[in-house]
């Protein structure tokens, strides 16, 4: 961008100034990897520091000026005391006109985004400047922030004039390593597409298409790599609980982190812990497990990235400049699984093109009861006006394109058929009646470009959260699944489908179900009997106390109704979300019933040789029931339905209560 067009862009601009504030740090301070909120100026008027913005570096003798764009990032590594002035500002271009010729010229350009750095020919008249802006924004008077705008102009004119004194060249971010060196550096907090579009001021679609373009991947392909590369590191090196790991890398949710795990890397977490100890992997030499028995392959140089690499080994970061072994293990780990993902995932994200409706419906779920919403047909056009907490939402009459998030065990349920969801556990229920149907990655986060690519007539989402970020792409519904019913639930999504009667009899097919279900433990002198539900391991474990907890809790507590033992049942009396408390493994056996249902997973703890859950009486007399995490994780009916045949079948062949 020329100095000439800079002075256009600011004399059709308009400021907001954010916040102006004077920095002193002693000598040997270091401050890394601060990403600018906003616009910035950084104006350095004593002492001496190293500055870095996003990777340039300038060597700041008492007065140097840089200017950064939103989300750059600022490193400062100080000498000897330093101050400097910090002053932050919006700026854009008043006029639509202006705008639109901007975009038509500049389209990939952010005229106030611009990096440089030099030392003034006039230091003093740009200190006053700063210096008078101090003083008016602390009045914070309307009429001392009316002089704080007037002077902010004079500044400009005085830098622009500098500017082009010394011939400084200014250069535009590129948003692509902006990007990489976020993620590498906060992969741990939860990162969105819209929140690093944001922070970098790009549209989501705009970032998503030149991260793609550059790199070969999305950007939240590139956090789920990073993130396992991390994770792969702490298996080989560390005694760290499965848990432990997953909330290290930025997961939560141990169990999706498992899955995801075995996704990309083809091996659970454990099975890929026990085969580097068995192979005794060493630091020393830490490429050699990639061409081990798995079929890994290292391609030197594969992920280059237009040399984006200095980023993903720390080289950005003053104090992770040195490449240790660990670093170059990290960015060889992730090469080689993006280099699979390269050839996996293009299955798996290929659109269907099949009829947005199946066959295939299955009964399910008990005591029927009223949606919220509604729709109405509007045969004129072929559409469906549907009425939600988000309001009316007009959507296809006969949805082709369905996706759907979280929800899609009540879809199947109504013979519906995405062409993509959310990821789905292995041992779900209707895991087989979603096969071919492309994975969007996990429910609360999943991946908008893939939604964009595949078309979609019709989204439908849990959360406000997934709600904001896909609503622009098709006719998105919200459904509040945590506010619902499975009934209510079922309803409200049938009403989207205009499938209420399909629905009712799902609902009525249950209602029978539970009714003969509950005669036939009655018979066989169970239901009267206490039950437990737990999850956990050697130290701890979780006893479910309500009746939305999932982990069977709705099957056993709220449809078949069978009670828990009595310190159990009054929290299950009373508490209507999900609940649980975590109990050592001494006190364990006083919340015991007569039958213990535990879930259980990948990788749970072996429980056959602890002398404390031995010695209950139900696991020493066999009424232990391990239940899949995978298949009684999801609350939907056709779930439901299904929990309710195992958790019958399994109670009665199990050894009578003496």
């Amino acid at each position: 961008m020329q100095l000439n067009e800079q002075m256009q862009c600011w004399n059709h601009a308009a400021v907001k100034i954010l916040d102006i504030r004077r920095i002193v740090m002693a000598a040997g301070e270091i401050q890394e990897s601060y990403l600018l909120p906003a616009n910035a100026f950084i104006y350095s008027i004593r002492g001496a520091a190293q500055l870095k913005l996003d990777g340039k570096t300038y060597e700041a003798q008492r007065f140097c000026i840089l200017h950064g764009g939103k989300g750059s990032s600022l490193d400062i590594r100080v000498s000897e005391k330093f101050e400097y002035y910090l002053l932050f500002y919006r700026a854009f271009l008043v006029f639509p006109s202006h705008r639109k010729t901007w975009r038509l010229s500049q389209p990939q350009v952010a005229p106030f985004s611009l990096q440089y750095g030099f030392t003034p020919s006039d230091p003093l008249t740009l200190m006053r400047y700063f210096g008078e802006l101090e003083k008016a924004w602390d009045q914070a008077g309307n009429l001392d922030l009316l002089q704080v705008k007037s002077l902010f102009y004079q500044f400009i004119h005085q830098l622009l004039f500098q500017l082009a004194e010394q011939e400084v060249r200014a250069v535009l971010p590129d948003p692509i390593e902006q990007t990489l060196r976020y993620i590498q550096e906060h992969y741990r907090e939860q990162v969105t597409l819209d929140f690093l579009a944001e922070q970098f001021n790009y549209s989501s679609r705009h970032l998503s298409m030149q991260f793609k373009r550059k790199t070969g991947h999305s950007p939240i392909d590139y956090l789920i790599q990073t993130r396992l590369i991390e994770a792969r590191n702490l298996l080989m090196r560390s005694d760290a609980t499965l848990r432990e790991i997953a909330a290290e890398v930025g997961y939560a949710d141990v169990y999706y982190f498992s899955r995801i795990f075995k996704k990309h890397v083809g091996l659970s977490p454990t099975l890929y812990q026990r085969k580097i100890r068995d192979q005794s992997l060493t630091e020393d030499r830490p490429l050699q497990f990639s061409e081990s028995s798995i079929g890994w392959r290292w391609k030197r140089g594969y992920i280059d990235y237009e040399n984006h690499y200095q980023y993903i080994d720390g080289g950005s970061t003053l104090m992770k400049r040195r490449k240790t072994s660990s670093n170059m293990l990290m960015v060889a780990l992730l090469s080689i699984t993006m280099l699979l993902s390269a050839c996996s995932v293009g299955s798996a994200t290929t659109p269907t093109t099949g009829e947005g409706t199946n066959a295939n419906s299955s009964s399910s779920t008990a005591v029927s009861s009223s949606s919220d919403s509604g729709s109405q047909t509007n045969n004129e056009n072929g559409t469906r006006t549907v009425s939600t907490v988000k309001g009316d939402v007009v959507v296809p009459a006969n949805p082709k394109r369905v996706v759907v998030l979280y929800l899609q065990g009540d879809v199947v349920a109504l013979g519906i058929k995405p062409i993509a969801t959310s990821d789905v556990f292995d041992g779900a229920a209707y895991k087989n009646e979603l096969e071919g149907v492309n994975s969007l990655g996990t429910w609360f986060e999943p991946n908008p470009e893939a939604v964009i690519d595949l078309d979609p007539d019709l989204i439908i989402v849990p959360s406000e959260e997934t709600y904001t970020l896909l609503k622009d792409i098709a006719p998105t519904v919200y459904v509040p699944y945590e506010k619902l019913t499975t009934e209510e639930r079922l309803q409200s999504i049938a009403s989207i489908f205009g499938k209420e009667q399909e629905a009712d009899v799902l609902i009525d097919n249950l209602n029978s179900k539970v009714e003969e279900s509950k005669k036939t433990l009655a018979d066989a002198g169970i239901l009267d009997k206490t039950a437990s539900i737990v999850e956990g391991g050697l130290k701890e474990m979780v006893i479910v106390e309500s009746k939305q907890y999932g982990r069977g809790s709705q099957a056993i507590y709220e449809y078949l109704e069978m009670k828990a033992p009595e310190a159990v049942q009054k929290k299950i009396d009373v508490v209507s979300d999900a609940a649980g408390s975590t109990l050592s493994m001494e006190v364990l056996p006083e919340y015991m019933g007569d039958y213990v249902f535990r879930s259980v997973y990948e990788g749970a703890d072996n429980l056959n040789d602890n002398p404390i859950w031995n010695s209950i009486p139900a696991i020493k007399e066999g009424r232990l029931i391990e239940i899949d995490f995978d298949f009684f994780y999801y609350s939907d009916i056709y779930s439901i339905n299904k929990q309710i045949d195992f958790v019958v079948e399994h109670l009665l062949a199990a050894p009578k209560v003496k």
